[in-house]
């Protein structure tokens, strides 16, 4: 009797295991998904569209000495991805001019800091965000 309990304890032994792990795997996934990755978001497209603009505009005026530029910069790229990710996707929201403003805006910082990492924003690329900021905050409190 002990010889055919002895293939079963191992199966079952075998089963538990793969299935913790299995476990551990979903819960992973799971916290992963569920984290903070939008960085602070909200969900609303106005206040969010705002909240962005205004963090924005506050990383790129910080000046080239400036010891937590280099976070600033880490902050705002971590922003500008979980912004894109939530609201690109939306339809109701990607066909609006302030969305597409404030998506020009984000792709020319985020090219910047992605082929500049270790430099400021040049004075020109600065003001061009700054007005494309300004605008997609006018126009998205707007309604457009």
């Amino acid at each position: 009797m002990a010889a055919v309990l002895a293939p079963f304890s191992q199966r079952l032994r075998l089963l538990i295991s793969r299935l913790a792990i299995a476990l551990v795997l979903c819960l992973s996934l799971t916290l992963t998904a569920c984290s903070s990755a939008s960085g602070g978001l909200t969900g609303n497209y106005v206040d969010d569209t705002v909240a962005v603009a205004d963090s924005l505009l506050a990383t790129i005026n910080l000046g080239a000495d400036d010891p937590g530029r280099a976070e600033a910069e880490t902050e705002a790229r971590s922003l500008i991805n979980g912004y894109m990710a939530r609201y690109r996707p939306r339809s109701a929201v990607n066909g609006l001019g302030s969305f597409t403003t404030m998506q020009t805006a984000l792709n020319s910082l985020a090219g910047h800091y992605t082929n500049y990492p270790n430099r400021p924003v040049p004075d020109a690329l600065k003001e061009r965000i700054s007005k494309e900021l300004k605008k997609a905050e006018t126009n998205v409190v707007r309604g457009a």
